[in-house]
Order: C-alpha cells, then sequence, then structure tokens
C-alpha cells in the first residue's frame, strides 16, 4: 500500500480553505474511488485525471485507488482539484518526490491531453493559500497575472501536467508574473457629454460624494442612463485593498479577463430588466455564485427601466442595502459575498413615456401602478430622488459644462473630510454612518434639524428617511467644505427626498 498528499484550496463565497487530498493505492481491481463529499464536476474529475496522467506518459497505478479531500465535511465543488488529485496520485506511486509538495498548492483542471485550464476563483484561492502559511502556489498559465497580484507568495503557471512533474523532479521550469502592473482602465463617458440638466449633475455629485443611492425619473432619452454611466468616473479610484477584493469577486464570477486581471476603476454593472433575483442576488445549484450585487460592490449598480423588474427582484435588494453583504444558502452550504455598491434607479414617469408630461394618455391609475412596484421600504433606502424634464434647445446649444475630472476633484476632498471625520470608527463615507451615531455623537443644533423633526412629526418621512437625510446634509456640508450642517444643507437634503417618485 502506498500513500501520496496534494493540497488544493476550496472556495466558498470569497473566502478560501486549504484542501489536503490524500491518495492511496491499494490492491483489488483498478478502479478509482472519490471521497469527501465531492460535487457532479469533481466526481466526474476521476476520469479526466486517469486521461490525463496517461496521455502525459506516465503510468496509472493498476490497482485500487483511492482519493479523499479532507477536511471531509466540507463540500468539494468544481474542477479546480484535478491537478493536485493527478499529482497526489502519481506521489503515491512514487513517480514523482514529495519534497516540494508538501509545501505548494496546486490548482488548476485538467484536458484529456494533460493541459491545465483555467479555473474561477484563483485570486481568492491563492489569498487563502498565503494567510494559510503556504511559500508557493501553482496556477494555470492563463490565471499567472491574476495569481501575481498577490504579494508574499511564490506564483508559478503551469501549461500542463507534464510541465508540473517535470518541475517536481527538478528538470525543468515554469512560468512566472511578468511584473508588469496591469494597466489603467477607463471610465464610459465623460460628465461634460451631458448637457443641461444641472439639478440631475448637482444630485450625481452629491451621490458620489456621499457614496448615496440615487433615483432619476423622467421621460426616455433625457439622459438618465447616460448620467448614470458617468458616475463611476466621480468615484475616486479603489484602494489597492479594495482592488483585491472587487477582483476576487470577479474572479469567482469568471468575468475577469487575461489582458485587465486587476480592477482598478468602481464596476458598473447594469443588468436588463427582466433579471432574475438569483442573478441579482447571487445563486445556482451547489455552492453559489456572486450576483449583481456583488459584482458592483464598491461600484455602481444601475437598474434601468427598474419599474419594469419584478417586484421580488427590487425587494430582495433591501438587506444588501442595509447590510452591505448577501449571505446565500444552498445544498453545499453558505456562501458570503460582500454587497456594498451605489445604487442607481432609472425609470419612466408611466408607461407611455411621452416627450411632454402634458401629452401623457395614461389614466391617473396606470400611472401609480407603474412606478407602484417601488414599495415604500425600497424608496425609503434611497437618499436622493430627482425628477428630470426636457430642456428646450438645450441639446443643441453651445454652453460648455463641468467635465468628470473637475467634479472628480471636489467629489475627492469631500470624501477626505468625510473619511476624516469617521476615521476613529472605520468608515469611509456618510452613507455608511450608522443613525445612532449620527443622532447621539455628532447630533446637529436644534435650528438645523427643525426640518427634519417637522417632517417627522407630520408623517413626511420614517426614522430611516430622517437618518437618511442627515447623511445627505453632511456630504452637502463636505462638499462646501464647511464644518457642520447647516439649516440650508439640511433643506437641500430634504428636498432631494421630496422629489423625482411622484
Amino acid at each position: 500500500m502506498a500513500l501520496g498528499r496534494a493540497l488544493s484550496v476550496a472556495v466558498t463565497g470569497v473566502d478560501g480553505q486549504l484542501v489536503e487530498i490524500e491518495a492511496d493505492i491499494g490492491q483489488g481491481l483498478p478502479s478509482v474511488n472519490l471521497v469527501g463529499l465531492p460535487d457532479a464536476a469533481l466526481q466526474e474529475s476521476r476520469n479526466r485525471v486517469r486521461s490525463a496522467v496517461a496521455n502525459t506518459g506516465e503510468k496509472w497505478p493498476d490497482g485500487r485507488v483511492i482519493l479523499a479531500l479532507s477536511p471531509a465535511t466540507l463540500p468539494k465543488v468544481g474542477s479546480v482539484y484535478d491537478l493536485a488529485l493527478a499529482v497526489s496520485v502519481l506521489d503515491a506511486s512514487g513517480a514523482v518526490p514529495g519534497e516540494r509538495l508538501v509545501k505548494t498548492v496546486l490548482l488548476g483542471e485538467l484536458a484529456l491531453d494533460g493541459r491545465v485550464r483555467r479555473v474561477r476563483g484563483v485570486l481568492p484561492a491563492v489569498i487563502a493559500a498565503r494567510r494559510a502559511g503556504l511559500p508557493t502556489v501553482v496556477v494555470p498559465a492563463q490565471a499567472v497575472a491574476e495569481a501575481g497580484l498577490v504579494e508574499g507568495i511564490e506564483v508559478l503557471g503551469a501549461t500542463s501536467l507534464r510541465a508540473v512533474v517535470a518541475w517536481l523532479r527538478g528538470e525543468g521550469t515554469l512560468l512566472e508574473p511578468d511584473g508588469l502592473v496591469p494597466g489603467t482602465q477607463t471610465p464610459c463617458g465623460d460628465l461634460s457629454d451631458v448637457v443641461g440638466q444641472d439639478e440631475a449633475r448637482w444630485a450625481l455629485e452629491v451621490a458620489a460624494a456621499g457614496g448615496h443611492h440615487l433615483l432619476l425619473t423622467g421621460p426616455p432619452g433625457i439622459g438618465k442612463t447616460m448620467l448614470a454611466q458617468r458616475l463611476p468616473g466621480l468615484l475616486p479610484p479603489l484602494s489597492e485593498a479594495e482592488s483585491l477584493e472587487v477582483t476576487a469577486i470577479h474572479s469567482m464570477a469568471g468575468s475577469l479577463s487575461a489582458e485587465q486581471p486587476l480592477l482598478t476603476l468602481a464596476p458598473f454593472v447594469a443588468p436588463h430588466h427582466s433579471t432574475s433575483v438569483t442573478a441579482m442576488i447571487g445563486g445556482g445549484s451547489g455552492m453559489a455564485r456572486p450576483g449583481a450585487v456583488s459584482r458592483a460592490h464598491r461600484g455602481v449598480l444601475f437598474l434601468d427601466e427598474c419599474a419594469e423588474i419584478g417586484t421580488k427582484v427590487l425587494e430582495a435588494l433591501r438587506t444588501p442595502l442595509e447590510e452591505g453583504e448577501v449571505r446565500i444558502a444552498r445544498r453545499d452550504g453558505v456562501a458570503r459575498y460582500p454587497a456594498r455598491f451605489q445604487l442607481v434607479l432609472a425609470a419612466n414617469p408611466c408607461p407611455c413615456a411621452p416627450a411632454r408630461d402634458v401629452d401623457c394618455i395614461c389614466a391617473p391609475l396606470a400611472r401609480r401602478r407603474y412606478l407602484g412596484k417601488l414599495s415604500g421600504p425600497l424608496l425609503d433606502r434611497i437618499d436622493i430622488w430627482v425628477q428630470m424634464h426636457g430642456q428646450a434647445g438645450a441639446t443643441f446649444g453651445d454652453e460648455q459644462t463641468e467635465s468628470s475630472s473637475t467634479v472628480a476633484e471636489r467629489v475627492a476632498r469631500a470624501r477626505a473630510r468625510a473619511a476624516q471625520r469617521w476615521s476613529e470608527d472605520g468608515w469611509a463615507t456618510n452613507a455608511e454612518v450608522p443613525g445612532h451615531i449620527l443622532r447621539k455623537r455628532f447630533k446637529l443644533p436644534r435650528e438645523s434639524i427643525a426640518p427634519i423633526e417637522t417632517a417627522l412629526r407630520l408623517g413626511r418621512m420614517s426614522a430611516r428617511g430622517a437618518d437618511r437625510a442627515i447623511r445627505v446634509a453632511w456630504t452637502v456640508c463636505d462638499l462646501r467644505e464647511g464644518e457642520l450642517p447647516t439649516v440650508q444643507d439640511v433643506m437641500s437634503a430634504l428636498n432631494f427626498r421630496q422629489r423625482g417618485a411622484q
């Protein structure tokens, strides 16, 4: 009886856990048994691994092979373990020495001819390997640039099982990251492309400065989508930690490209209005995959034609908007994905949506029902409401408007003031600050919050809405570089909440 070992990583959500793979070669009829809660894709790896080993020129054991993945109680999903399974069998048969195996994590899917194919979740897996104290990780050659983003661990790329075997024997080398800094992303469009709509532009600036959610209503073709697409260009570039966090999510989603392995700009995600709850929040069979809310983490989630989106989909946004993460329970466990994004909703005022409101042919009840899908609890979580109107002649006018870079400078200064104010508690934007902190430790003067108290007393807003109005007031104060929000700042915040959704 012979025993071999190799190491891999199981990724659940964006969290990875080290997996030890043991191969036992015993007497009996030739067979391969896989244990340790493998899913269907992993069960099929028995045939892939056996063919890959044979086509690489190595001998597959003639006896009974048992492959055990530990911890046995952790569900194993996908084909990421193929390379480690094959090497563990070769280690058990004595075909490769075990000196390098004990300190190396192996990731990758095997083709029948022994090629190593790219898999999802390489970045979070490499982070988990570094956290576990392993000095080396071998990944598919196509994922070397992605894995090379993690510092403190040696990353090697393999094109085939033959190359890995040669490296383990000390007879060859594997690919290394080229060390080149990934290119910088460019935002989609410039704010100077939007003519007119001064109120909407100001609302977009306030939303960017404070991390607030935004609702835009108005007739089609007025510029709602253009404004939303330019919001990422107003946000500060992602920090190094945020870039890795966002890139890890997109790695799990399989949306990273070899040309841009690191995401440095706030992501912009705009799902179609026919999207499902699973596509929006995350899910799928086996272990849940990230949805649109997680792919928009640290960026913008834009829901165009939000009145056409299913009610269940819209209501599913409540928890991510409040908690900044989603926890999805599926057959193979609970996946946790961060989901702290800025929500931008856009909708027409009614089903017919004419260019001029006076030309509307919809019945009053139809108009009310159209935006009725936006429930009170959901709207209560939207900080800024803006109703856009057409401006005659503005499209062909010569008026010069501010560029994204100019507005982004003001946004950066406002965000810096907010980050300094909340630095002791770890919050970066005004939108993240809990309501009880605003009411107690940073309480505004009575005369400043008098309009909010009046609105509460008359039932025009909820307590949650009052907290959000105070957050917007702080953002308006930061943009004008004031020390404390005044009654004018509070009135501006209230004005944002009382228009746009009628």
